[in-house]
């Protein structure tokens, strides 16, 4: 009876496990759970910070190359018209001539286009008679700016002016206007442009009247 009760008492405590061990391994597991948990979520974030910044740039790029697209402002001239023009026959020809251009500027951009201070210059044989100044300003986003420029053109030794029999002058007079505008195109401070347009124009004078529009008038621009 002894020896089955020692073996009893010996098995019994074989099978016995410390409490301390089982705490320390279901600690272990606990630390192992929740570092997995915290990298599946880091992972996870990195995932949809990678995928989200993707998105945006893809975005990003279509918007810029559709609606943000910097397109380049278009300078016309409606008319031109002249008042007061008087022409001098003989040894010191000459032709004064109040000008007033009636010009306007379109900003096709989303974003509104900051124009300079700039100036129109009118030529007679590359020689300049006259320069009209233009205020700077804003151009509101896919507006047009219309501008009316006022201008005193004077020239001298005029090569194609005649007299008529009652003394008066006739002819025509060919001059060039040159037009440049600077300015800059900001959206949101992240698509900035500089722009820079040209209008030259050529047009006739009739000297035998007074009062007119240019005739003739053709105009071109270009923009860098």
């Amino acid at each position: 009876m002894a020896e089955k009760e020692e073996s009893r008492s010996l098995a019994t405590s074989a099978s016995v496990v410390p409490i301390g061990t089982l705490d320390e391994e279901g600690a272990s597991r606990w630390r192992s759970a929740q570092y997995l948990r915290k990298r599946q979520g880091v992972l996870f974030c990195c995932g949809c910070s990678i995928v989200t910044v993707v998105v945006l740039g893809f975005i990003a790029l279509i918007l810029a190359l559709t609606v943000f697209k910097m397109q380049d402002p278009k300078l016309t001239v409606k008319g031109i018209h002249v008042e007061g023009l008087k022409a001098a026959v003989g040894t010191n020809s000459s032709l004064n001539a109040t000008m007033m251009a009636d010009i306007s500027i379109k900003n096709p951009n989303v974003a509104s286009f900051r124009l300079e201070n700039s100036t129109t210059e009118f030529f007679y044989r590359r020689e300049s008679v006259g320069v009209a100044s233009i205020p700077g300003g804003v151009v509101s986003a896919d507006h047009t700016k219309r501008m009316n420029l006022t201008v005193t053109v004077v020239t001298r030794q005029v090569a194609t002016l005649e007299n008529t029999t009652d003394g008066s002058p006739t002819g025509s007079v060919n001059l060039t206007s040159y037009t440049k505008i600077k300015g800059r195109v900001n959206l949101f401070g992240i698509f900035r442009r500089k722009l820079d347009v040209f209008l030259n124009c050529e047009m006739t004078l009739d000297l035998s009247l007074n009062k007119q529009d240019a005739q003739n008038l053709v105009c071109g621009a270009n923009t860098i």
